[in-house]
C-alpha cells in the first residue's frame, strides 16, 4: 500500500521516518503489536524541518565557497559560460555542505534555492570588488589605461556604429551617441551596465545551483532509505 505524506503528499517508502522531499517525521507502525495495544507509535527524535534553514551554519558555507567563486567568476569572466559555471558550482556546493551538517541531511529545493541565493550575493559583491580592483590597477599601477581607451575606441567607433547604421539611425544621432559613449561618463556607465549585468547572471547560476543541490540530496536520500 502506497503512503503519503501528510504535508506534501509525496510518496514515503514504508518503514520511512521521515518525508524524503519536505522531512515531515512519519508515524511508524508495528506490523506485529502487542496484545491490547493498537495506536502507532510516534517518531520522536527532534527533526529539523527541512523547508527550514539555520542560518549560521549555512552562511559559514555559503563563505567558503562564495569569495573564491566570486574571484575565479571575475578572472573567468572573458571566458564567457566558464565564470557564471564557477558560481552555480558553487551555490550546489555550499547546500552539500550545509545539508552534511543537518538532521535531516537533506533540504527543500526551495531552501536550496535561498542558501543557493545568499551565496550568489557575496559571490557577486566579491566579483565585482575583484574586477574593480583589477581594472583600476592595470589603468594606474601597470599603465595599461591605453590598451582599454584603444579597444572601446574601436568598439564604438567600428562595431556600434555598423549595427546603428543597420538600425537606421541617421549620421547625426550616430555622432551624438559615439561621442557620449567616448567620454569618461559613458565610458563608466557602459562598465557598470556589464558588471550589473554579469551580476545578475552570477546570482541566476548561484540560485540554480543551490536549487539542483537540493534536489541531488533529496534524491540520493530517498534512493537510501
Amino acid at each position: 500500500m502506497e503512503m503519503l505524506c501528510s504535508r506534501c503528499r509525496q510518496t514515503v517508502e514504508p518503514g520511512a521516518c521521515y518525508c524524503p522531499t519536505c522531512g515531515l517525521p512519519q508515524l511508524v507502525y508495528n506490523p506485529e503489536p502487542a496484545l491490547g495495544s493498537e495506536e502507532p507509535t510516534l517518531w520522536n527524535d527532534a527533526v529539523r524541518d527541512a523547508g527550514s534553514i539555520a542560518w549560521r551554519p549555512a552562511l559559514l558555507c555559503s563563505l567558503k565557497l562564495a569569495v573564491p567563486a566570486g574571484i575565479l567568476s571575475a578572472l573567468l569572466a572573458p571566458a564567457g559560460m566558464l565564470g557564471l559555471m564557477v558560481m552555480g558550482v558553487a551555490g550546489l556546493w555550499a547546500v552539500s555542505l550545509y545539508t552534511r551538517s543537518q538532521q535531516p541531511p537533506w533540504i527543500t529545493i526551495g531552501a536550496g534555492a535561498r542558501v543557493g541565493f545568499v551565496t550568489g550575493l557575496v559571490g557577486c559583491w566579491t566579483s565585482m570588488a575583484t574586477a574593480a580592483v583589477a581594472l583600476f590597477a592595470m589603468r594606474f599601477w601597470m599603465h595599461q589605461g591605453a590598451i582599454f581607451d584603444n579597444f572601446w575606441q574601436s568598439v564604438v567607433g567600428d562595431q556600434l556604429t555598423q549595427q546603428w547604421s543597420g538600425m537606421g539611425m541617421d549620421a547625426q544621432a550616430i555622432a551624438q551617441g559615439k561621442s557620449w559613449l567616448l567620454s569618461p561618463e559613458g565610458r563608466a556607465a557602459w562598465v557598470l551596465c556589464a558588471m550589473g549585468c554579469f551580476a545578475v547572471l552570477l546570482l541566476m547560476f548561484a540560485v540554480a545551483g543551490g536549487a539542483l543541490g537540493a534536489r541531488f540530496q533529496a534524491r540520493s536520500r530517498r534512493k537510501m532509505v
